[in-house]
């Protein structure tokens, strides 16, 4: 159902409800009449049930979308001039009680349709006559009578500009209403729009990511292709010479060293391909903390240079986290390899020596991963997480390693900010635990410069 068919049944059931009211106007006017004048006119009780009965029928009709809103208003006040102008010749005429509801029948008619000028005005314009007629026939003074059609004037102007002055206001609430419409679907298209930017730049840095890790992957995968290649053409030629003087024991080492190298180079090639395998966050389980650093260890050990080392200093017991196991690694493996090349830009470059550090605190796992490299220039820090700031040479770097990791980890409630330490830089990492709920740790009061608060995401 559209808003357009909503808003117009609304309005049917308004105006239904408004006919009901008036059919029970009607019905308690003349109880009303009944008691006050101490008699049972029957032509006069006879001419208001119908009154009321038309209005309750009319109230069926518009409700039910068979008679048009306008059409109805033009009945109503035609029915209603014509039973007015009864009841007022049937009880006394220009002296009857009920002459001063020609003043008020346009009013009501104003009231049973707001949105039409035609009710009001044929309602007026038919009861000027009435009272004309209604006068004539009681002979009453000239001077009474442009006096009564002067005041009947006034409320018949107040009552159009009533009504158009409601009209307007509709037409102002109606307008109003379309623009937070088409402002709620240009912000949610808006929100799409993001959304799908959001993930089209996290899918766009993995790809560079893995791009990265697969331009290491071919000295990693030379190093247990070359034994394994030395050990094949050693027992070729053992195996081709007819005495065949191999050991038994001898022939199994090698063969153990080979499959070694074989299965070394099929987990890196399993882990690259794993790790370019899209995964989306909110699908995600748990992340295990120990797990995440053994495969990011090996991801990242292609890009670490010769004699490049990582060192661990894992608390026992750590719990589960609600960042999925996929980012996790992610975000660890760009730790890993900003630290790695960090050392690698100091001058002269050095060994790259990776210190990764978890504990348990307050509700949350904090991990800190510090290099040897030569720390992060005080003016680089307060961007470091912006999208696309990168100090790398071109080519070596997107700018959207750091800050996809930041927003990975905030969307989970933690936070990943940036310090220096005397030895280099250090990344903290706050990571809430699983089982607990988002407000049930609290985060450091104060931060370092490049610190990111809890769920900013930039």
């Amino acid at each position: 159902m559209t808003a357009d068919s909503s808003g117009l049944k609304a309005l049917l059931r308004m105006q239904r409800r408004n006919y009901f009211i008036g059919a029970g106007c009607l019905t308690l006017g003349l109880v009303l009449h009944c008691v006050v004048m101490q008699s049972f006119p029957r032509l006069l009780v006879g001419l208001q049930a119908a009154w009321t009965m038309l209005f309750a029928l009319m109230g069926v009709c518009v409700g039910a979308g068979w008679l048009p809103m306008k059409w109805a208003g033009v009945i109503a006040s035609v029915v209603g001039f014509v039973a007015l102008t009864s009841f007022i010749l049937l009880s006394g005429g220009p002296e009857s009680p009920y002459f001063c509801m020609y003043a008020a029948l346009p009013f009501i008619l104003a009231v049973f349709t707001p949105g039409s000028r035609m009710p009001t005005l044929l309602s007026g314009g038919v009861s000027l006559v009435a009272i004309v007629i209604v006068n004539a026939m009681a002979d009453v003074p000239l001077s009474r009578v442009i006096l009564q059609l002067t005041s009947y004037t006034t409320f018949l102007g107040l009552a159009l500009v009533g009504t158009r002055m409601y009209r307007h206001m509709l037409d102002a609430q109606l307008a109003a209403h379309q623009e937070r419409l088409q402002a709620l679907e240009q912000l949610a298209e808006s929100e799409r729009l993001r959304a799908r930017a959001a993930l089209e730049r996290a899918e766009v840095e993995r790809l560079v990511l893995v791009g990265q890790l697969a331009a290491g992957v071919a000295h990693e995968v030379n190093n247990p292709l070359a034994f394994v290649k030395a050990n094949l053409s050693y027992l070729q030629r053992e195996t081709a010479d007819e005495a065949w003087t191999i050991e038994r024991e001898e022939f199994r080492d090698v063969l153990d060293e080979t499959k070694q190298g074989v299965m070394r180079i099929q987990q890196i090639v399993t882990d690259l391909r794993g790790f370019s395998r899209a995964d989306p966050l909110g699908e995600q389980e748990p992340g295990v903390l120990e797990e995440a650093l053994k495969e990011a260890k090996r991801l990242a050990s292609v890009r670490l240079r010769e004699g490049g080392e990582v060192s661990l200093a894992l608390a026992p017991e750590l719990p589960a986290v609600r960042l999925g196991q996929r980012h996790m690694v992610q975000v660890l493996v760009n730790l890993l390899i900003n630290a790695a090349d960090a050392a690698q830009s100091a001058r002269p470059p050095r060994r790259p020596h990776i210190k990764v550090s978890a504990h348990q605190e307050a509700g949350a796992v904090c991990l800190r991963v510090e290099d040897n490299g030569p720390g992060i220039p005080p003016d680089v820090l307060p961007r470091l997480f912006e999208p696309f700031f990168t100090t790398k040479p071109p080519g070596q770097g997107t700018g959207l390693g750091l800050a996809l990791c930041r927003d990975y980890v905030a969307r989970v409630g933690g936070t990943l900010h940036a310090e220096n330490h005397s030895g280099g830089a250090r990344f903290v990492l706050m990571l809430p635990a699983a089982s607990d709920t988002p407000a049930a740790f609290e985060f450091p009061k104060t931060r370092a410069p490049g610190s990111m608060e809890p769920g900013a995401l930039g």
